[in-house]
């Protein structure tokens, strides 16, 4: 395996434009904090408030993209949500009221960790020896709350790989009903119609969201006949409780978010098949937290079997437990599967299996050795002792690996398919 040199670390200068939350209160209690705070700013001569808005965008103007846009749609939120006058009021004042109830946020500030990786929708321009590709990123900010970033790059078959330029800024992705907010139904984002995908955050929006979007789980899922879909597996973290959460799309510019309703998604690191499997979408997922188990449903959404299980751990760095890193791969040798084992001193270390093309129930042979494990100074960070990815990419005859270094960087690698797949059979 080739340890790359490339680096991703956690980054405090990374921020987005957050609308900042005093609480609504009833149109009939003015004594709220958010009343008040509007009536205070409505009080401000003209020319204190002109001079406030320019300390304002002097201030943050030019780290936010579209900050005056984003000031006044914070604007019109509030004036919904809030009693007073909106007709009289100037430009100037519409958003200096909009930046009082915005807040910057680095969503990266504390770690970076777990990536997956996916080719991207759009491979118009590429050489027949690259692919483009789409990479998610779990971002941990303040509050320990967890969002989902993406980056964009390009890798070559010779293992190779270059990563797309970030912008100086990024933005949050819009929720398109905001009254959409119930922890049992599916929600849609977009894109910001200018901003790069590389640029873009997901932010938790329905309460069960509420405590982070963690671990992302990408596959591009065929549905045959050149129709592909990009469907990734999620957990939803509420603060006290967790389920497993759909996020789909076709071009990373609307994305649904969905619950997966059913007793498997009661439970974490769930990873979906590539295609079905004898006609049924199938999962790999953890259900007793220790052991990996396959699961199959004819709905995408419910998933409510136990399912059948696949794995135990068998060697000393996987006593604790085993669980999938991603969604399987596709190769002539079988479905390979990168999982990763917890063991002495709660060490986290990559291992791969291989599963019938047909029959994925059947598991042709494993790793009896890590494949990645932490050493020298990727054993420190944020979560000491942990190497693990939510999944690799196959360019050609190779696998490029992104994965998380003790939860505070991400490391690339890359390995030949037949090299794995020799340690395993």
């Amino acid at each position: 395996m080739h340890i790359h040199d490339t680096r991703l670390h956690a980054d405090p200068g990374r921020v987005v434009l957050r609308p900042f939350h005093l609480g609504w209160q009833a149109k009939n209690a003015p004594a709220g904090r958010a009343q008040r705070l509007v009536e205070d700013i409505l009080a401000l001569s003209d020319a204190e408030a002109d001079a406030e808005y320019e300390r304002v965008h002097r201030d943050f103007a030019e780290r936010h993209w579209q900050t005056e846009e984003l000031f006044e749609q914070r604007f019109r939120e509030v004036h919904e949500n809030l009693d007073f006058d909106a007709a009289p009021l100037s430009p100037t004042r519409r958003r200096l009221i909009g930046a009082f109830f915005c807040h910057e946020y680095t969503y990266a500030a504390a770690a970076l960790m777990n990536p997956s990786i996916v080719p991207h929708p759009d491979q118009s321009g590429i050489s027949e020896d690259a692919c483009r590709f789409v990479m998610s990123l779990r971002a941990v900010g303040e509050g320990h709350i967890s969002s989902i970033a993406f980056r964009e790059g390009i890798a070559k078959e010779d293992g190779s790989f270059d990563l797309w330029p970030q912008a100086s800024f990024a933005t949050a992705m819009e929720l398109d009903d905001l009254s959409l907010t119930d922890s049992d139904a599916s929600v849609w984002v977009h894109r910001q119609p200018e901003s790069s995908l590389s640029d873009s955050v997901i932010f938790p929006i329905t309460e069960q969201q509420s405590g982070g979007l963690e671990d992302l789980r990408l596959t591009r899922f065929d549905h045959g006949g050149g129709d592909y879909e990009w469907i990734g597996t999620y957990t939803a973290y509420s603060g006290s409780s967790i389920r497993s959460e759909l996020l789909r799309t076709r071009d990373f510019r609307a994305i649904e978010l969905a619950p997966i309703v059913g007793r498997a998604g009661r439970n974490k690191g769930m990873a979906l098949f590539p295609e079905k499997i004898g006609g049924q979408y199938a999962m790999l997922g953890r259900q007793d937290g220790k052991n990996l188990y396959l699961l199959k449903s004819d709905d995408l959404e419910n998933w409510d079997g136990e399912g059948e299980l696949l794995m135990e751990p068998r060697f000393p760095w996987e006593f604790i437990q085993i669980g999938n890193c991603g969604s399987p791969i596709r190769t002539e040798h079988g479905w390979i599967v990168f999982t990763h084992g917890v063991g002495a001193m709660r060490k986290y270390a990559l291992g791969c299996a291989l599963l019938d093309l047909d029959d994925p129930s059947k598991v042709i042979g494993r790793t009896r050795e890590p494949v990645l494990t932490a050493v020298d100074d990727d054993r420190e960070g944020y979560v000491p002792n942990v190497v693990y990815t939510c999944g690799a990419l196959r360019t050609g005859r190779k696998l490029l690996i992104p994965y998380g270094i003790s939860d505070s960087a991400v490391g690339f690698a890359t390995i030949d398919i037949d090299d794995l797949v020799a340690l395993m059979v």
